[in-house]
């Protein structure tokens, strides 16, 4: 064989390519009544052409029928027992022993998400995270799994203080020091993706009258250019990843690779959840697919091939809160699909998104209000809770305050009413919190309470009371 032949060989059988894709998964989330069984659920996953898929969990029923599937799975230590993760490395042992020791490899477990959006965990969650994922960590050390297995923590877009332009995002500067930096240390040293959560839907829903709706759903459009750094972007998607890239590179860590851990768009909505339809959830989610498996990067980081986890497999009848939470699915719970996207590169070769031609004239988007800290371009909706380290003397005040001149709606929480339970200060001034809050229009300022409260951009859960986001 002479050089020539022998090298077009080499490179026809090398198993890696000099152009490779991203990769597509789901998230498998399982709060309903009306869901198959896992094992059909990993039969679907395959017919799909689905290779990768994220739990909220470890549940022994679904690792049992991933068991030899091929699929590699994402598993999730809850944030309710991040704290005893935290304090007792013998109950993160016995965790990683149960449920990652005893499938893998049989069952492909390629990493563990600590907890989930932390920072925005109404139950102060935070503190523990760090020494929770050092824990697991020497707990796969011990199993020597550690290679093969990763460690990371999905962070909300809340996480930033600026997300507009891109090229200015900033982590917020309360977490810094306290867990940003030193997540980034751990993420460095064993090897590790930052996780991250993105929504673009928030996005629109809270600014859909200065962000064009085709770039919101990666459809053609002339494209923006960021006035920060000159690069123009087609998609609000590459835009907030490059954001998180942006603020990760103004503390230094140029060389922590990011994975898209969630993202969807809702089929079906509440009357005041802008842009939440069916057409829209199929052209965000297809077109997107589209985008990671034809490879590329974003623009600053054009090399950064994307691994990126569709929420959700199946639309959830039981989760709380709007209409739109209920509507992710990209499946009914009869396996039959919401709406008919590919999921493989093959598939695409005959997908073409059914949205409205691409718009024109001026695309410029402008920067989008502040809202009390937490810019409603990453959130959309957001929400003001009590901060329970704050102290009895700054919640009470601050409860008194919010109902009495401050105008609060606080008959939810007066004895017998339906957001009396739980009968904690904590709950009841997060109520009477977001009710000001919502009344202010979430102006800047206005879910402060000297230090009392904080801006969430996960809807709050204290019993059943539900939070509104309106008045």
């Amino acid at each position: 064989m002479d050089f020539l032949a022998a090298f077009i060989f080499l490179v026809l059988v090398s198993p890696i390519s000099l152009s490779e894709s991203g990769s597509i998964g789901v998230n498998y989330g399982r709060i309903s009544d009306e869901l198959p069984s896992a094992v059909k659920v990993v039969q679907l996953l395959k017919s799909q052409g689905i290779d990768r898929v994220k739990i909220f969990d470890a549940d022994p029923a679904v690792l049992k029928a991933l068991s030899g599937s091929g699929i590699r799975v994402t598993v999730d230590l809850p944030n309710e027992i991040l704290f005893s993760a935290a304090k007792r490395a013998s109950f993160a042992a016995t965790w990683v022993k149960r449920n990652v020791a005893a499938y893998h490899p049989s069952t492909q477990i390629e990493s563990i998400a600590v907890g989930n959006e932390v920072f925005v965990d109404t139950h102060n969650t935070t503190s523990f995270l760090i020494p929770a994922m050092r824990n697991i960590h020497k707990a796969l050390v011990s199993y020597n799994l550690h290679s093969a297995i990763k460690i990371s923590s999905p962070l909300a877009l809340s996480a930033l203080q600026n997300s507009y332009p891109s090229s200015s995002g900033s982590f917020r500067p309360e977490l810094v020091d306290l867990v940003i930096k030193p997540m980034l240390d751990f993420l460095r040293e064993s090897g590790s993706r930052l996780m991250i959560n993105v929504y673009p839907f928030f996005a629109y829903e809270g600014n859909s009258d200065v962000i064009p709706l085709d770039y919101a759903l990666l459809r053609e459009n002339p494209g923006m250019v960021d006035s920060g750094n000159g690069l123009r972007y087609f998609n609000l998607f590459d835009a907030q990843i490059d954001a998180v890239f942006a603020a990760m590179s103004a503390l230094k860590y140029d060389d922590i690779e990011i994975v898209v851990t969630e993202t969807g768009w809702p089929s079906k909505g509440d009357e005041n959840e802008v842009g939440a339809t069916l057409a829209n959830a199929a052209s965000y989610n297809g077109n997107l697919i589209r985008r990671i498996l034809t490879g590329g990067g974003t623009p600053l980081r054009p090399k950064a091939d994307l691994t990126v986890y569709l929420f959700a497999l199946f639309n959830e009848n039981k989760k709380t809160g709007p209409t739109s939470e209920r509507n992710y699915g990209l499946f009914f719970p009869d396996e039959k699909k919401v709406y008919d996207i590919p999921f493989t590169t093959e598939g695409l070769k005959h997908y073409r998104d059914g949205g409205h031609p691409p718009t024109t004239g001026d695309q410029h988007v402008k920067p989008p209000k502040s809202s009390g800290g937490v810019s409603k371009s990453l959130t959309g909706s957001s929400w003001c809770v009590a901060n329970g380290d704050a102290g009895k003397e700054r919640l009470q005040g601050g409860l008194d305050y919010a109902c009495g001149e401050g105008g609060a709606d606080c008959r939810s929480i007066q004895p017998g009413a339906t957001c009396y339970s739980p009968d904690t200060l904590e709950a009841h001034a997060s109520f009477a919190f977001n009710s000001y809050y919502q009344k202010k229009g979430r102006l800047a300022g206005s879910c402060y309470f000297g230090g009392a409260a904080y801006v969430v951009s996960q809807p709050p859960k204290y019993g059943r009371c539900e939070f509104p986001t309106g008045y």
